[in-house]
């Protein structure tokens, strides 16, 4: 985000940012449905789930942990993800403080 001047905004827009960047990929959205569906699962699985090869879904794996929305634990020579409860709380509250502002609008267009 260096080009953005991200020193201009708040802790918490940049923040948002970043949460909602990781999420802006329809394979990233599939990937944490399949992860509320299952709970938890290994990368294997989810290679299985998707219509993608096994290193795109690595990197998506990636994005999504780096933004901390997955966490992930190693089990012998697989990887086991799971969503990150705390960072989705986060994104609720986000959008909770948008709606109740919204709706408090008359409507402005």
């Amino acid at each position: 985000m260096g080009i953005t001047k991200t020193e201009n905004f708040t802790e918490t827009q940049n923040e948002l940012a970043v949460l909602l960047k990781a999420l802006g990929h329809p394979a990233r959205i599939a990937i944490v449905e399949y992860l509320l569906k299952v709970n938890t699962c290994i990368c294997g699985d989810i290679v299985n789930e998707l219509p993608l090869a096994q290193a795109t879904i690595s990197q998506h794996l990636k994005e999504l942990k780096n933004a901390k929305l997955i966490k992930g634990n190693i089990e012998g020579t697989a990887v086991c993800y799971c969503l990150d409860e705390q960072t989705f709380e986060k994104i609720r509250n986000f959008m909770d403080g948008f709606l109740k502002v919204l709706k408090s609008k008359n409507g402005c267009c």
